[in-house]
C-alpha cells in the first residue's frame, strides 16, 4: 500500500501554506481594460460637461434627454456590432431607419393606431435586412456593394413616399411615451427600451450558439464551414437582425420626433459603426462587445450634447469625433500586433 504524501511545508515555520485568494485574481483576469478605458473616457466628459456648465448639463431633463436620444443610434448599434463581428458591414441602416420610419407614419398607416405604426416599422426594417442577407449570403455581393445600393434605395423611396414632407403623428397613444408623464421611476420608456435590446444582444452574443457562430464566421469563415455552421445561413440571420434593429430604432424615433422624414437616420451608419469601433469591434470581424458598442454611444451623444450646451461649431465636433475614432483604431492595431 501506498502512504498517503504529507503536503510540503514552509521550511522557516513548519506550516502548511495556505492557498492564497484567486478571487481579485480572477477578477482581473475577467475585467476588459478596454471597457474599463470607455467608463474613464465617458466619467471625464461627465466632469467636462458638469465643470463647463454645471447647472444645465447635470439637470434631470438634459440628462434624460441624452439617454433618450442615445437609445435611436443605440439600438442601430447592438445590430451594427453582430453584423461587424461576423466580418461583415451595413452602410443602410440610417437609410432604412428612414424608409421605416416614414412607411410607418403614413395617413393609411396611422389608421390603424399604434399597433399598426409599430408592426409596419418592424417589418419594414425586417423586409430591408432580408434583401441585405440575401444578396450578400446567397447573391455572393460584397457587403458594402449590397448595403450601399439598399441606402441610395431606401433613401429615395422614402423620398417617393413623403414627396419631401414631414409626415405629422396624429396617434395619441403614440405620442403620450415621450411624455414625461409615461416616464417609469424617471426612466424614459425610450430607455428602457434600449435596455432590453441591449441585454438581449449582450446574452445573443456571450451566451447563445447563434452568437458563438457570429464570431466563428467573423473569425475564419471557411473554418466554420469545415466545422459545420451554414456560413450564408448565418450572414442571411444577422442582417435580418440588423433590419429588426432598425425597425425598433424607426419606432422610437417616431416617437421621440412625432413625425416621419425621408432626412430620419442621416449618417447613423457612420455613428454605429463608429461606436462599435471604439467600443472594441473589430472592422475584419471576430472580435466584439455590446458593452463596449452602447459605451461608445453614450460618449458620442455626451460629446454632441456638451458641445451644444457650450454653444460649440458642429465642424469641431466632426474633429473631436474623427480623432476619437482613428485613436480607437491605432489603440485596435497596437492591442492585434501584441497578442
Amino acid at each position: 500500500m501506498t502512504q498517503p504524501v504529507s503536503p510540503p511545508r514552509d521550511s522557516t515555520t513548519g506550516k502548511v501554506p495556505q492557498a492564497r485568494p484567486t478571487a481579485w485574481r480572477g477578477l482581473l483576469a475577467r475585467t476588459d481594460v478596454r471597457t474599463l478605458s470607455l467608463l474613464g473616457v465617458l466619467a471625464a466628459l461627465v466632469l467636462i460637461g458638469g465643470i463647463t456648465k454645471p447647472d444645465e448639463f447635470l439637470d434631470t431633463r438634459n440628462l434624460q434627454l441624452v439617454l433618450t436620444q442615445a437609445s435611436v443610434i443605440g439600438v442601430v448599434t447592438v445590430g451594427m456590432t453582430f453584423v461587424i463581428v461576423s466580418g461583415g458591414i451595413d452602410l443602410s441602416v440610417g437609410a432604412i431607419v428612414a424608409l421605416a420610419s416614414v412607411w410607418a407614419t403614413t395617413v393609411a398607416t396611422q389608421e390603424y393606431g399604434f399597433a399598426g405604426i409599430l408592426f409596419t416599422a418592424v417589418v419594414v426594417g425586417v423586409g430591408c435586412g432580408l434583401v441585405n442577407g440575401v444578396l450578400i449570403a446567397y447573391g455572393a455581393m460584397v457587403p458594402f456593394i449590397a448595403t450601399l445600393a439598399m441606402l441610395a434605395s431606401a433613401r429615395g423611396l422614402a423620398l417617393q413616399i413623403t414627396d419631401g414632407k414631414t409626415q405629422i403623428v396624429t396617434v395619441p397613444s403614440v405620442l403620450d411615451l415621450g411624455e414625461r408623464d409615461a416616464y417609469v421611476l424617471g426612466v424614459p420608456p425610450l430607455v428602457l427600451v434600449f435596455a432590453v435590446v441591449t441585454v438581449i444582444g449582450w446574452l445573443v452574443l456571450n451566451r447563445t450558439t447563434f452568437g458563438r457562430r457570429t464570431v466563428a464566421v467573423g473569425g475564419n469563415p471557411e473554418a466554420a464551414r469545415l466545422a459545420g455552421i451554414d456560413v450564408r445561413r448565418q450572414r442571411l440571420y444577422l442582417y435580418l437582425l440588423s433590419g429588426l434593429c432598425c425597425g425598433i430604432a424607426a419606432f422610437l424615433l417616431i416617437v421621440l420626433s412625432g413625425s416621419g422624414q425621408n432626412t430620419n437616420g442621416n449618417l447613423y451608419e457612420l455613428d454605429a459603426i463608429a461606436a462599435a469601433i471604439i467600443g472594441g469591434t473589430l472592422l475584419t470581424g471576430g472580435r466584439g462587445t455590446i458593452t463596449g458598442s452602447v459605451l461608445g454611444v453614450l460618449i458620442f451623444t455626451t460629446i454632441t450634447n456638451i458641445f451644444a450646451l457650450n454653444n460649440l461649431q458642429s465642424d469641431v465636433q466632426q474633429i473631436a469625433k474623427g480623432a476619437i475614432i482613428v485613436a480607437a483604431v491605432l489603440v485596435q492595431r497596437r492591442t492585434a500586433s501584441t497578442t
